[in-house]
């Protein structure tokens, strides 16, 4: 008998409604914040590989091995870094903050490495999305990783004790991973404040759009329906309550046709006091 009246009739669809335009919009923009914030973190995420190769690219034009691995070693030391490596363009590694990794081969089917080998020809050059990938490494840590290529400048091939030649256009490649476990607590606390602020739109305009519906439509309806049924008032004579709108035209209706009865009512009992008169004369 939930929906019998036209109180609940009314107002629970008007609620499921609200709740979930309410729900779809919160999902919706908290959605499009966790992209901005993703991007955000991929574009840090590039912008420190790239000052890792800036201030790497002295050592490396000096071929100063051991302090190219002392920077990479200071840098991976770095709370948020969770790895870093610089691998040659046959996918040997070349220096990494985890010593195991030495010279050891990059698997190039491998996620970060089969944007650039997906094809016959290595592509020379990728965007920051596309050079960053996400997972879960091998201690159960998400790690947002970038894949920073690292390019033959013309200071390289000119050096007197470099090889690279001029045509060589990738030296090598920088790998950095940091941690995605501060990114994961902002979202966590943006999920559950815009959780309470959903909520708080939600009683609010629940609460408000049901109360005006009851105050403006369905009191006055109550009210006409209780005239009509005789429980305001035991006659037609009865004053209906003040109301507005289309409650008021239809008041307005049913008053005339109250005047209306009443007046046939008042004409018709001259002509039963005739009738009874003369059925009582002898």
């Amino acid at each position: 008998m939930l929906f019998s009246s036209i109180n609940s009739r009314a107002i629970i669809p008007v609620a499921f409604a609200v709740t979930g335009f309410v729900i779809a919009c919160s999902v919706l923009l908290y959605s499009f914040i966790k992209q901005d914030l993703v991007k955000g973190e991929i574009g840090h995420a590039a912008d420190l590989a790239d000052t890792v190769i800036r201030s790497t690219s002295y050592a490396m034009l000096k071929d100063d091995r051991e302090t190219l691995s002392n920077i990479i070693m200071s840098i991976g030391e770095q709370q948020q870094v969770e790895h870093v490596r610089i691998f040659n363009k046959k996918g040997l590694i070349m220096f990494s903050r985890d010593s195991q990794e030495l010279n050891q081969l990059i698997d190039k089917s491998a996620a970060g490495c089969n944007e650039c080998h997906s094809g016959s020809e290595p592509k020379r050059s990728l965007e920051a999305m596309a050079q960053a990938r996400q997972f879960t490494n091998d201690l159960g840590k998400d790690v947002l990783a970038i894949t920073a290529p690292i390019y033959n400048a013309p200071e390289c091939s000119n050096a007197a004790c470099h090889f690279h030649a001029a045509g060589q256009s990738l030296l090598g490649t920088l790998d950095l991973g940091v941690s995605q476990a501060p990114l994961k607590q902002t979202l966590s606390q943006l999920q559950n404040r815009m959780i309470v602020f959903s909520g708080m739109i939600l009683i609010l305009t629940v609460g408000v759009v049901c109360a005006l519906l009851y105050r403006q439509v369905l009191l006055p309806i109550k009210h006409l329906v209780d005239f009509t049924e005789g429980k305001m008032g035991d006659s037609l004579t009865d004053d209906f309550p003040e109301v507005s709108g289309e409650i008021a035209r239809l008041a307005t209706s049913f008053q005339k046709m109250s005047n209306r009865v009443r007046e046939l009512e008042q004409q018709s009992q001259p002509d039963e006091n005739k009738a009874s008169s003369s059925d009582s004369l002898p």
